[in-house]
């Protein structure tokens, strides 16, 4: 086991000490152990209340102190939460008749008291002890954290993100938690007088198993690894009249930023949700234009530091479409054999010498409405602020429209993806006598045949390896989705291969 990872501060009033378990939620996930121990009054449970309130999204939630419940659990947007309080228990074999031994899977446990437990907590923990410093005054507390086993790199990463709260001036700052994506990354608003920002902790992603051609599949179908390609992607959209989020702090090599908050102003209402037409219309019209520009290839992220954009090349769009055969059809017990799977990857690959023979442009891959915020005081295009695009590539233009006419997410009416889809053709002809409108809604039905396929895949891999069934409600919409690209000629083969080997989703 590696050392163990142990700094100290000060907490000048209970504010300091809840942005401080503020700062730990940004970091930790389920199975995360946290134990909190110091003398009556130290402050333990107004600890525990904090990080519980944070995770909620209410300052005003009710977190009783556990002492005579024992355990208190919390469901949570993020992951359910136990708090426990071992102050009454006289033996470690209690911990099983309270639900601690063994601790609950895919919760965090918030556990006060934990020396009553000795040698009963797991070697993977985070251990917090608070102790009175009355010399900084009555509400003053130090705090000691120490990180064991594989936690020593979430103590080592709270001690990095502190640093870099100070340096920037915002550690006194207000923080708001703010929902996740399917990613590692993790936010936070930022309030101080002077205004409001998004803290990213971007930490750089573990390298997965090699098994796409000697690469793991981040690296094979070309997503950011580390925080740089946002910085770049960033910085060139604005360069070009574009509306990214400035960057106002970066650590590039720790992976934190704090970026221009573009508020809450949504592409999208109602319950169900649906598309906005105007702010869809003008996100079209944001594509169109930047599709028409010259875009360079390698852009300077700070000086002596640059980034060339990859290429989404005909390799990685056969990893994606491949995550069809390896995770959907196993999901839905259709496991196709080999020569099924090679007749799938042949097909494919004949297929995509379309998106490879076409112009090439910035893909920025999540081109939909968790990404798009709609800037109301601004004017035209740049009234849309885009927020996600770490994962940009050089590839065909109807890649980010498919993404936003057939969002995965939300409902869009056939008719509207229509109207929006000649709405771009038309822009683009007026602006390039040269443009080929047949040619591109050809690619545009090309690049939503394999979009759909590698959701379907990559929805289905959410919920049987990372244990997020939440996506699968989405496996309908996108087979609609598919469906409609089918219907293309050049999909014709296409079309009648998927009706032979591949199930309909479960509704």
């Amino acid at each position: 086991m590696s050392a163990p990872a142990t700094f100290s501060l000060a907490l000048v009033n209970e504010a300091a000490t809840a942005d401080l378990m503020a700062d730990l939620a940004l970091l930790i996930g389920p199975g995360d152990v946290i134990t909190l121990s110091g003398d009556l009054g130290a402050g333990k449970t107004a600890a525990a209340r904090a990080m519980i309130r944070y995770l909620a999204g209410d300052d005003e939630l009710e977190v009783p102190s556990p002492t005579f419940t024992l355990v208190q659990g919390y469901e949570l947007p993020s992951f359910p939460l136990v708090h426990a309080d071992l102050y009454r228990v006289n033996d470690p074999i209690e911990l099983e008749e309270i639900g601690l031994s063994p601790l609950p899977d895919g919760a965090v446990a918030l556990i006060e008291w934990p020396e009553r437990a000795p040698g009963a907590l797991p070697e993977d923990r985070i251990d917090i002890a608070l102790s009175h410093r009355p010399a900084l005054g009555s509400s003053a507390r130090a705090a000691e954290i120490t990180g064991y086993g594989k936690a020593t790199a979430v103590v080592a990463r709270l001690q990095a993100l502190r640093g870099f709260l100070d340096g920037a001036r915002y550690l006194d700052a207000k923080r708001q938690r703010m929902a996740g994506d399917a990613s590692t990354r993790s936010y936070a608003r930022l309030t101080r007088d002077d205004g409001v920002v998004i803290l990213m902790n971007a930490p750089r992603k573990p390298d997965g198993a090699a098994a796409y051609g000697g690469k793991s599949y981040s690296a094979a179908v070309h997503l950011a690894q580390e925080v740089t390609p946002f910085v770049a992607i960033a910085n060139g959209l604005r360069k070009f009249g574009f509306s990214a989020p400035a960057i106002h702090h970066a650590d590039l090599d720790a992976g934190f930023l704090i970026t221009e908050d573009f508020g809450t102003a949504s592409f999208i209402e109602g319950d169900p949700p649906a598309p906005i037409a105007e702010r869809y219309q003008a996100a079209t019209d944001m594509l169109a234009e930047l599709h028409g520009q010259t875009l360079p290839e390698t852009l300077q992220v700070a000086p002596g530091i640059s980034y060339a954009i990859p290429v989404f090349d005909t390799e990685a769009l056969l990893v994606e479409v491949g995550l069809m055969p390896e995770w959907y059809l196993p999901d839905r017990d259709a496991a196709p054999p080999a020569e099924i799977h090679a007749e799938f990857i042949a097909m494919w690959r004949e297929l995509l010498a379309i998106p490879a023979a076409a112009p090439k442009t910035w893909v920025l891959r999540d081109f939909h409405s968790p990404n798009l915020i709609w800037l109301a005081d601004r004017v035209e295009t740049r009234r849309v602020g885009v927020i996600d695009f770490q994962d940009t590539v050089l590839g065909p233009a109807a890649y980010d429209l498919v993404s936003l006419l057939q969002d995965a997410r939300i409902d869009i009416p056939e008719s509207l993806e229509l109207t929006l889809l000649t709405r771009y053709v038309k822009t683009r002809r007026a602006a390039d006598p040269d443009f080929d409108p047949a040619g591109f809604v050809e690619l545009y039905a090309v690049m939503s045949a394999q979009r759909n396929t590698r959701l379907l895949g990559t929805f289905a891999r959410l919920n049987r390896r990372d244990g997020k069934p939440q996506y699968l409600r989405h496996q309908p919409r996108l087979w609609t989705y598919l469906n409609r690209s089918l219907a293309h000629p050049t999909l014709a083969a296409f079309r009648a291969w998927y009706a032979a080997n591949v199930p309909p989703p479960l509704n």
